[in-house]
């Protein structure tokens, strides 16, 4: 799945990443390389760090110290001399157009169609046009298994359709890389395969993606990559060979007997 980017840089470089909530620290010096096409799952328990680093490598989040590029590109901040200094918030608006967000709930637009939720960012950010905006929306749609629901409203379709729906909608704005905030966890479980079939054709067509994930399955069969995430730091990367079937860490080791079946 991993492709080669140019003269080797990653498509996002996280460099020793904190963030605190108060006295509470969350990411204590996170450091993660992630190169162009590869599928990376963050995976661990509940409070580990995991999302919030996710959230971060869109600047959802602000970090404490460190830094994250996406692209070679400093997200959020800008260098001047010897500090950083966040950008205004339209740049940051123009750094986020380029990566793709998918949450645990759909966020769909309500009072609009499917169509019209898939459109409303490409032609309002992006000034595509709405006829050549809506021939991709159908595209995706089709992509995502859902041609023939254009016209309903979110209301008219289950969890798992809307959420192929929001994977479509993040799509439309071609981005450079797919982030995954356990986008099956608020599923009915006969809904899961659908959302993780349209992921796995993602990562079959080169794809960057950071996955969280409680879906084990998904980690183990599609992943480049599995980093297990415990109290803000990654305490196991490598390979789901590796990770799954032979974890250096005695806390990987108990966290995955609990979870895998």
């Amino acid at each position: 799945m991993t492709q080669t980017g140019m003269a080797g840089q990653p498509m996002i470089n996280a460099e020793n990443v904190h963030k605190s909530y108060g006295n509470l620290q969350v990411l204590k010096g996170v450091s993660l390389e992630i190169s162009r096409g590869e599928v990376v799952c963050l995976i661990g328990p509940s409070g580990s760090g995991k999302t919030t680093m996710l959230r971060c490598m869109n600047h959802l989040e602000k970090i404490d110290s460190g830094a994250i590029f996406v692209d070679g590109e400093l997200l959020g901040y800008r260098r001047e001399k010897t500090f950083l200094r966040e950008m205004r918030d339209k740049d940051v608006c123009r750094q986020r157009a380029d990566i793709g967000m998918v949450f645990q709930h759909f966020n769909l637009f309500p009072h609009m169609t499917v169509l019209q939720n898939i459109i409303e960012a490409p032609t309002g950010v992006r000034s595509v046009k709405a006829s050549v905006a809506k021939d991709r929306a159908r595209e995706l749609l089709d992509r995502v298994g859902l041609a023939e629901k254009a016209s309903a409203y979110p209301r008219q379709l289950s969890g798992g359709q809307q959420q192929r729906v929001a994977i479509a909608r993040a799509l439309a704005m071609n981005p450079k890389v797919m982030l995954f905030d356990e986008p099956t966890s608020a599923l009915d479980p006969e809904l899961v395969g659908d959302v993780l079939n349209v992921m796995r054709d993602l990562a079959e067509q080169g794809m960057t993606m950071v996955v969280v994930t409680h879906e084990m399955g998904f980690a183990r069969d599609v992943a480049d990559r599995v980093a297990f995430f415990e109290a803000g730091e990654i305490r196991e990367l490598g390979t789901p060979a590796d990770v799954f079937g032979n974890a250096k860490s005695p806390r990987t080791r108990e966290f995955l007997r609990r979870v895998v079946a």
